[in-house]
């Protein structure tokens, strides 16, 4: 939203000050200035001059000789590239000695045999707007006794003012208009706001029986004004009004558009004129489109409508206007037109995002009805304005208005507590401060009951939202408003006080942990992203079941992974790529597996993963127990099995507290191939979340045993089909608490082991807590071990 300062101060003549603090009194209030111009400073040197002679230039056909008076009655000779000039016509003239905005000095020169005596001026070249192509034609924008050699800028009756270019966020409709910053600004600078009055004399003309409306549908139109122009001529707009627009970003178009858009601009009610010799007996209803119909734009585009959308009708049904959008060429406003009817409407702002939206027809007035207009005496007061511009244009204006009420948001009172308002601003402001504040910008305040302290931390008011800021509903809102008027940077800056500090959940504290054990055994962690392109979980040897998104961000992004065994691959393979070390990976993070029945969502679950490169599957294992003595977790075993993606005779699933939490072992070679990996990758997958919601952390201490151990080692050979954990299993159980250590230390395949077996050959360490073991007692204890492997495995000890 951009402002001239001149044009506030039709609101609140006493602003006044320095530019940089008005700048920061406006980002303060919570416009903040993007960008500040001042203009009305014209180049100088740049005078009126008058064209007296236009004549071929001997030596070249794109340049022309111009003969200009600039002001002292003599014929000065000028070379000119542009041919858009008629004897006559006056145009800005850049006497020599000029410097131009670009830089460029203007010197008297030769061209081609010719001199030339100065620069007949384009628009763009002396910052008067984007024409480059022309010489600016000045006939119609110079004041009334303006003379030849006058600075432009007295010539053209400017005076210095200052832009302001302003972010307007979408809960501040009100700031949407000169009128509404003006408001606030006065506001935060305690001076006097009040809008103009607009006198108009009117015809004895009555609007009764002219126009006539219709709300079918209440709830998306909350009120309707209609009035009536007769005798209006579309011309051209004064010079001063074009050069607000213009300064405020509109292009000029004709006086009914113009007044259309200074009027919007002004005080933030977009309106809409239809043709009134157009409107079968003048009467227009309010209505939604039934689906299917269709209406031909001002654009020129004929749009399909949908039920949502709003529409107004003729007295035939007709549709003639797509309700706070955009109008119809039924109705459209010609050269020929002398009778204007005059929309000045409250729109529901949902039903007009949605249209524009479907529609991709953003513009100014529907971006005001969207945040909500006035729906109060603004529109009064805007239709007022408009009749009067087009009155002082030619028009006349018909005596009366047609007002139709439908459903408007409710004006209910906001009861707000001062001791609140003030805890959630971080002040201590009386009640009547803050009753002040929130007059000073139209809200109603009633009191409800007095408090005794200064501060008014009981007092209670009733706040009453004007119509301009629907977007007020709560006390929290009006803590905002209250806010803002005081100055945030006036608020002491505190650190609120708690009762309770934060802390981590035994949940994030394991999670933790276990972060901090992987890095100790030398892990990275890595991040990748959840979502997968079509094919990865192929690749990956995984199911085909992931959640598709309807809206990815690209293609390669649009499924949602069941696993975490894509991400990481890529990981390695990017590494092993640029000649990295072998990567040793883990992440914790989300996958999304299948909707359960009954549900729309995915099942959405906190995993782990590890992912050794160079390794094989025993360092998995060992990943596995050292997590297993961190976390203290129940009864771990890994079960033989083939999961997807992995190798089908050296991985297991991980059984915790018997079930299944996840699994172990290495990747299918067949799937490190499709990821172009070399050697092989140890890997492991945990449901972190099943896994620390689970039992865990029921650790036994013991005292450390000062008496010396005994060391046994023992080689099985055992079949393939028994994993080495069921191995482990019986060396636990038969070794009993004198056993300490257990670690398989060698696995071997090769002469003098049978085919379809393996020998694991383990280390166990024996200790008493009391006593020196005998030589007896180890022996026993390793005879115990051997029997109960042979029972349960069927293994051999070799020798």
């Amino acid at each position: 939203m951009k402002v001239l300062l001149s044009w506030l101060r039709e609101f609140a003549p006493d602003i006044d000050g320095d530019l940089a603090v008005l700048s920061d009194q406006l980002t303060m209030l919570g416009l903040a200035v993007e960008e500040v111009t001042v203009t009305g400073e014209l180049v100088p040197g740049v005078v009126l001059a008058k064209v007296l002679d236009l004549r071929p230039h001997p030596n070249a056909d794109k340049i022309q000789l111009v003969d200009v008076d600039a002001g002292d009655g003599n014929a000065l000779q000028v070379c000119c590239g542009a041919f858009n000039m008629s004897i006559g016509d006056l145009i800005p003239f850049a006497t020599v000695g000029t410097v131009m905005p670009n830089g460029m000095e203007i010197a008297q020169r030769t061209m081609r045999g010719q001199l030339s005596n100065g620069m007949c001026c384009s628009g763009a070249e002396i910052d008067m707007g984007d024409d480059q192509d022309g010489i600016l034609i000045l006939n119609d924008q110079v004041v009334d006794g303006a003379e030849l050699g006058a600075s432009l800028a007295e010539a053209l009756g400017i005076e210095r003012d200052v832009l302001w270019d302003l972010e307007v966020n979408a809960n501040r409709p009100d700031a949407m208009s000169v009128a509404g910053v003006a408001r606030d600004l006065a506001a935060a600078l305690g001076i006097s706001f009040d809008f103009p009055a607009y006198d108009l004399v009117r015809s004895t003309e009555r609007i009764d029986g002219l126009v006539k409306v219709d709300i079918i549908d209440p709830e998306l139109c909350g009120r309707f004004v209609a009035g009536v122009l007769r005798d209006l001529t579309v011309g051209s707009s004064p010079v001063w009004m074009q050069r607000r627009l213009t300064a405020l970003g509109m292009r000029p178009i004709n006086s009914v558009v113009d007044i259309s858009n200074y009027v919007m601009l002004e005080l933030g009610q977009p309106n809409h004129t239809f043709d009134l010799d157009r409107l079968p007996g003048g009467h227009l209803q309010v209505r939604r489109a039934r689906e299917g119909e269709t209406l031909l734009t001002l654009d020129g585009v004929e749009r399909g409508l949908v039920s949502t959308d709003g529409v107004i009708t003729n007295t035939n049904d007709e549709i003639v206007s797509l309700a706070g959008v955009m109008g119809g060429t039924t109705t459209e406003i010609s050269d020929t037109t002398t009778n204007v009817l005059v929309e000045m409407a409250w729109w529901d702002p949902p039903s007009i995002s949605r249209t524009v939206k479907r529609l991709n027809l953003p513009s100014e007035a529907s971006t005001r009805f969207r945040r909500g207009a006035d729906w109060g005496d603004n529109i009064d007061r805007a239709m007022q304005r408009f009749m009067q511009l087009a009155v002082q244009a030619g028009a006349t204006a018909v005596d009366g208005y047609v007002d139709e009420a439908g459903v408007t948001p409710s004006t209910a009172p906001v009861r707000i507590r001062a001791a609140k308002i003030n805890s959630i601003i971080g002040t201590d402001l009386p009640s009547d401060v803050i009753a002040g504040h929130l007059t000073s910008i139209g809200f109603g305040v009633g009191a409800v009951s007095s408090g005794a302290t200064p501060a008014g931390n009981n007092s209670e008011l009733d706040v009453t939202i004007p119509t301009w800021r629907w977007d007020t509903t709560s006390e929290t809102d009006i803590a905002e408003e209250v806010a803002r008027l005081y100055g945030y940077e006036n608020i002491v800056r505190t650190v609120p006080a708690g009762s309770l500090t934060g802390s981590l959940t035994p949940y994030q504290q394991d999670r933790r942990h276990v972060r901090q054990v992987l890095v100790g055994a030398g892990c990275d962690e890595t991040l990748p992203m959840p979502f997968l392109a079509p094919g990865d979980l192929r690749a990956a040897g995984l199911a085909e079941d992931g959640v598709s998104l309807t809206n990815p961000l690209v293609a390669e992004e649009s499924v949602l992974r069941t696993s975490l065994l894509p991400g990481q691959l890529k990981a390695v393979a990017y590494n092993q790529s640029y000649g990295n070390r072998p990567p040793r990976f883990f992440e914790i993070d989300h996958v999304f597996l299948p909707a359960p029945e009954g549900s729309l969502l995915p099942d959405e679950r906190e995993y782990l993963a590890v992912a050794l490169a160079g390794e094989e599957a025993p360092t998995a294992v060992a990943i596995l127990d050292l997590l297993e003595r961190t976390l203290a977790l129940p009864n771990v075993q890994l079960r033989p099995a083939s999961p997807a993606g992995m190798h089908p005779t050296r991985s297991a699933e991980v059984v915790i507290a018997g079930r299944v939490r996840g699994h172990v072992g290495e990747v299918d070679p067949d799937v490190l191939q499709n990821y172009e990996i070399s050697g092989r990758v140890a890997w492991l997958e945990l449901d972190l979340g099943a896994v620390l919601n689970g039992p865990h952390g029921n650790r036994k201490y013991r005292p450390v045993s000062k008496q010396p151990t005994s060391n046994i080692d023992l080689a099985f050979e055992v079949s393939d089909g028994v994993a080495a954990s069921a191995v482990e299993s019986q060396l636990r159980r038969a070794g009993g608490q004198l056993l300490v250590s257990l670690e398989l230390f060698d696995v071997y395949r090769g002469v003098g082991v049978a085919d379809g077996t393996r020998s694991l050959t383990y280390r166990l360490r024996f200790q008493a807590q009391d006593r020196t073991l005998t030589d007896g007692e180890v022996a026993k204890l390793r005879n115990e071990c051997i029997a109960a492997v042979a029972k349960k495995t069927k293994a051999t000890l070799r020798t």
